[in-house]
């Protein structure tokens, strides 16, 4: 990461706090992917063989995951990344106190995210249903733009940076 600006920038800060928060970050995707999965396709939590492999299986690729963590990264860096740092009195530093309010935020969004179907399917086909790189990337790009549209953005690309935009 270049550092252009100050090293006590809050977007700096933000951004270690969720490079640091990153494997706990997609632990709580995977479970409320599960439980999404649950409340939509499931709720009786009848014991067949898609939701049995939901829930018990382990070794699934992460790299889609983690595609669309640091898309939710920066979503959360572009509406919540003022650059003024605020004085705490709790004894935290502000790399505690943002990695806290990130995962916090991570998980409303997870949950909100997984009342639509469409997010759900194409999460589970990257990570927990995973069955063929073709299908995973298919099934990511597909993730990423309902993202976008669920959150009204816009991303650009211009001189090889992303920028963020509203609809």
């Amino acid at each position: 990461m270049i550092q252009k600006l100050f090293p006590l920038d809050k977007n700096y800060i933000l951004r270690q706090a969720q490079t640091a928060a990153q494997e706990e970050g997609i632990a709580i995707m995977v479970e409320e992917l599960k439980d999404a999965y649950t409340l939509l396709y499931n709720p009786l939590r009848l014991q067949d063989d898609t939701y049995l492999q939901i829930l018990t299986h382990t070794g699934f690729p992460l790299e889609g995951v983690r595609v669309i963590y640091q898309q939710l990264s920066g979503i959360y860096r572009y509406r919540y990344g003022s650059n003024q740092l605020e004085i705490l009195f709790d004894g935290r530093s502000h790399l505690e106190k943002y990695q806290e309010d990130w995962l916090d935020q991570l998980r409303v969004w997870t949950r909100d995210l997984g009342m639509h179907e469409s997010y759900v399917k194409t999460l589970l086909r990257m990570t927990l249903l995973y069955d063929g790189e073709s299908r995973a990337t298919f099934a990511e790009n597909r993730c990423k733009s309902f993202i976008n549209e669920y959150f009204q953005l816009k991303i650009i690309k211009r001189k090889g940076d992303l920028l963020l935009k509203l609809a």
